[in-house]
């Protein structure tokens, strides 16, 4: 995404206390941390949300001129109990704050959402040559899960035997790869050929400059983390580099979500008419929630937000298909997460 929306991401990253109300009802509880990590030069942004037991002081987080943003309780104590943990990756030029509306569905029903704003491929930091490391972005949240599990706080309420990969766009090839899914940067290059320039995501390499053949050796790094019993991958990109011959190691259960049933980009179509993905994985379920698609899975837009971005000249990413209640969508992919991580077994 261009400069506009991270502008945007800038306005967003603190809390709209002021917009807050007395009378919140049932808000999520929400907070910050830095994450040191041995493969980083510096400190990544981190973020925790979590069902709340002693109240604090309500904030909007990911609101701006575009997106709505969701409102939290900013620093609140957590409700007794230990719960399953969601690490959650952002997509290519995304951060963890857009994805406010899914970590506060999530946190409400009982699940610890974790996140990173993954450096490279984030608001205002997303380059082309430095998106081809999903094991990369996947030690992101390897460090994000040892920091919570060092932490004296937080650390008490976490149930380590549920911790669940997920991740939207390139964030879902982050997911597969902490599951143990590894990729062949030969195929990647094969089916970007075949497309002949159709593709979004070939597209956002070549404008970087990206010779697939010689400079995505990054795509075939390990990241597995063993401690990860279950992912969650939305709309997935790298699915027709996936390395079939190291699935058969790949056991855990997997949930691939599909935003919509019509105009899929090619990178994300896990299913026959695809990658198939969904048919060479040995332990995974399929869901497809319509009418939607890729920008679907982005926060509500305020009533300017298309405006704005039509003006900017950039992605029309509060454009929806005809029918398309982004909210019920958001709803729906809410229901199937939760439903997938809870009954995790």
């Amino acid at each position: 995404m261009k400069r506009f929306l991270f502008a945007l991401s800038v306005l967003s990253a603190s809390f709209a206390a002021a917009d807050a109300r007395a009378d919140d009802g049932e808000l999520a509880g929400f907070d910050r941390f830095a994450v040191s990590a041995t493969h980083r030069p510096s400190l990544m942004q981190g973020s925790i949300w979590y069902p709340v037991g002693t109240r604090t002081y309500a904030g909007f987080v990911g609101k701006n001129p575009v997106f709505k943003g969701v409102k939290a309780m900013v620093g609140a104590g957590v409700k007794r109990g230990r719960y399953p943990v969601l690490l959650f990756s952002h997509g290519s030029g995304g951060n963890m704050d857009v994805l406010s509306w899914m970590s506060s569905a999530l946190a409400k029903r009982g699940i610890i959402v974790v996140g990173v704003n993954h450096p490279g491929s984030t608001s205002g930091d997303s380059s082309p040559r430095r998106s081809l490391q999903p094991a990369e972005r996947a030690a992101d949240l390897s460090a994000a899960l040892d920091h919570l599990l060092a932490d004296p706080y937080f650390s008490r309420f976490v149930d380590q035997d549920h911790i669940v990969a997920a991740g939207f766009s390139l964030g879902g090839a982050t997911a597969l790869s902490l599951a143990g899914v590894s990729f062949d940067a030969k195929a990647y290059a094969g089916y970007c050929e075949r497309l002949e320039g159709k593709a979004q995501d070939c597209l956002f390499f070549a404008k970087g400059g990206v010779d697939l053949k010689t400079m995505a050796d990054g795509l075939e790094e390990s990241g597995l983390d063993s401690r990860v019993a279950g992912a969650i991958a939305i709309d997935p990109g790298f699915t027709f580099a996936v390395d079939e011959d190291g699935l058969a190691e790949v056991s855990i259960p997997i949930q691939l979500i599909s935003l919509g049933r019509e105009n899929l980009w090619p990178a994300t179509n896990v299913s026959e008419t695809g990658s198939n993905l969904i048919g060479k994985l040995k332990s995974a379920s399929h869901v497809t929630v319509y009418p939607a698609h890729h920008f679907t899975f982005l926060p509500e837009c305020t009533e300017r937000g298309a405006m704005l971005l039509e003006e900017e000249q950039d992605d029309p990413v509060c454009d929806d298909p005809e029918g398309t209640d982004r909210a019920d969508i958001h709803k729906k992919i809410a229901d199937a997460m939760s439903d997938f991580v809870l009954q995790l077994k």
